[in-house]
Order: structure tokens, then sequence, then C-alpha cells
């Protein structure tokens, strides 16, 4: 039985480290994607059995890819794989160069991920009754993955029809790139897909993306955010939990960090507060608070110490670099705890 499954773009990250993408010589090379980050720190982590719906041009690159996925414990034989033409002309697989930022300089992500595989895929290519019928507890999905294609909106809306005819518990986490949706109808385009979605969603991680006219439209206060997540609810009456994580930037390299949720049953609820966090790599933070919070509710824990799961183990993935959470259940349970950084012998 599987536990968890994602569906989305697994692209190979390029990172320059301490230098910047335009100058660099070398790159240490990682896999990354919002919604793979989810089940790749659900099972590392947390131990949970986890597996991945995608598309991989089947070249070398594509096979790259495969490897870190299996070495991150991510079952892929749900993988769907591409004929490759030689050059990507017809099918590709998406890179993604990334700089991690320092100081007043912000992190800064250059996609090249037009034509990939996964953009590609349609209503039909996966057999969804098949996947959901093996006895799986949960599938996440989201907006980067909607985002790719005019396609993939279909997939995605067809994949949760299906998780919920079966029973199984549904996220979907809008998380909006402006990138994906430039030239196909902006925030506006992306906004009314979510809704589409998150219609379909048991729990909506990144739930303030859905505040507003438009992902971005507006900026919430702490003092507001209690009626913000409230509106919300009033769009997406299905949902059962709303979340999000809050985030000040004093520099790319402390920030303030939080979480906050909304239940019927349990109204507002804010998370561990971590002001001053020093930050090696915020990339894949909120994929991390993503896996904690479904770790949480997996396990039956009440929704606040679900929400500290996830508070948690999106602050200890921006320790360590790469799109990926390196953290162990030891450090999120300590930290939940009032751990310190001291030295452990």
């Amino acid at each position: 039985m599987t536990d968890v499954v994602a569906l989305g773009e697994v692209m190979l990250r390029f990172d320059p480290g301490e230098g910047r993408i335009r100058t660099t010589r070398s790159f240490q090379v990682w896999e990354g994607g919002g919604e793979y980050n989810v089940v790749r720190g659900l099972r590392r982590c947390f131990g949970r059995s986890t597996a991945v719906v995608t598309a991989l041009a089947d070249n070398a690159v594509g096979r790259l890819v495969e490897d870190l996925i299996l070495q991150g414990g991510v079952d892929t034989s749900l993988v769907r794989w591409v004929p490759a033409d030689g050059i990507g002309r017809t099918a590709r697989n998406g890179l993604n160069f990334v700089e991690r930022g320092f100081g007043i300089r912000g992190a800064l992500g250059v996609s090249d991920r037009a034509n990939t595989a996964v953009s590609q895929l349609r209503k039909g290519d996966v057999d969804w009754d098949a996947v959901f019928s093996a006895g799986v507890r949960w599938f996440h999905t989201g907006g980067i993955f909607a985002g790719l294609s005019d396609t993939t909106v279909d997939v995605a809306d067809e994949a949760m029809a299906a998780a919920r005819r079966h029973g199984v518990t549904v996220s979907y986490d809008p998380n909006y790139r402006p990138s994906l949706w430039e030239g196909r109808g902006g925030a506006d385009r992306a906004r009314e897909v979510d809704l589409r979605l998150a219609r379909h969603a048991d729990v909506v991680v990144g739930a303030l993306g859905l505040t507003g006219r438009h992902p971005g439209a507006v900026r919430v206060g702490a003092d507001e955010l209690p009626d913000a997540l409230a509106e919300v609810s009033g769009l997406l009456p299905r949902a059962g939990v709303l979340a999000t994580t809050l985030r000040a930037v004093p520099s790319a390299g402390v920030n303030d960090w939080s979480a906050a949720a909304w239940s019927p049953g349990t109204g507002f609820l804010t998370g561990p507060l971590m002001p001053g966090l020093h930050v090696l790599d915020r990339i894949g933070s909120g994929d991390g608070f993503a896996a904690g919070l479904i770790h949480g509710l997996l396990a039956g824990e009440s929704l606040e110490r679900a929400l500290a799961y996830g508070t948690a183990h999106g602050a200890l993935t921006m320790t360590t670099p790469g799109d990926v959470s390196m953290a162990s259940l030891a450090e999120v349970e300590a930290l939940m705890a009032g751990g310190s950084a001291a030295v452990r012998r």
C-alpha cells in the first residue's frame, strides 16, 4: 500500500552553490519539483511509502532524474517514459537553474521547461482508477503542474476527481509561478484554474494564494489572517483544512518563519513562531511544510500538532541545499520540542 501519491513535474536542478548562474563554471545537480518535493520529504524524513506520477523523456538526462528519485526512495513505477528524438524537438526534460541568494540579493530561479514530456500529458494517459484502487491513502498535486500547459489542467482535474471517487484524501497547493502563466492569461487565469481544482481538495496548502482577485493581489497582515482564511473557506466549502506558511524576509539569509491553519472544528490556529531563522536555501521550504502537515494528519495527530510538524520540517528544509529535505524525523521532533542548534555527539 502506498501512503501518498503526487502528480507533478520533476526537473533537474542546477545549483551554482555560493556563486551566480551567469558566472559559475560548475553546478551541483539535484532533482526537484513542487509536487514531487512533498512526497520526497514524506519518504525520506517521515518514512512514508510514496510514489510520483510524472513523465520523462527517455534519454540520459531523464535516467539521471530517475536515479535521483530512486535515491530519495520514491517509487518510480508510475513514471511515464516518452521516446526521445535526440534533440528534444518533440519532448524533453525540464531544467531548473537556481541560485540561493545572500543578504540583500534574493534567490533567483531560471527554469527551462517548455515542451517537457510531462507538460504534454493528456486526460486518459494515466489509468487513475488503477492507481487509486491499489490502497493509496492520499493524493497531492498543485498549481505548478496545472500551470505547465492547457492539457495538464485537465489531467489534474481528472486525477483529483478519481481520487475522491476512491475515498482518497486529496490535497492541493496553488503554488503560483508567474513564468508559467505569462502569455496564457496571467494571474487571473491561474486563479480560475486554482479554484476549479481546489474544489476537489480536502486539504489546501498555501491557501493564502487564493485570497484577493488573483494570486499576489493582496498582502495579508497578521491581524487579517483569520478573516483571510475564512474568506477562502467560503470559496471552498468542501475543504476540511486550509493551511499556509507565513514568512517575512529581512534578508535572503534570515527569515521570520511560521504557519497558520483553519478547520471547521478548530477555527484559526497558528504554528510555532521562528523569528530570525537562518536560511541556506529557501527553495522547497513550502513543500517541506506540506510534507510535515500531511504526515501529521495521516498519523491522526491534531491539526495543531500537524501544523507544528509542517512548520519545523519546512524550517529544517531551509538549512540544507537543494529543493528536497535532508532532515530526519528526530531533528523535526526535537525542533518541535524547542531543541537548539547545539552540537550533538
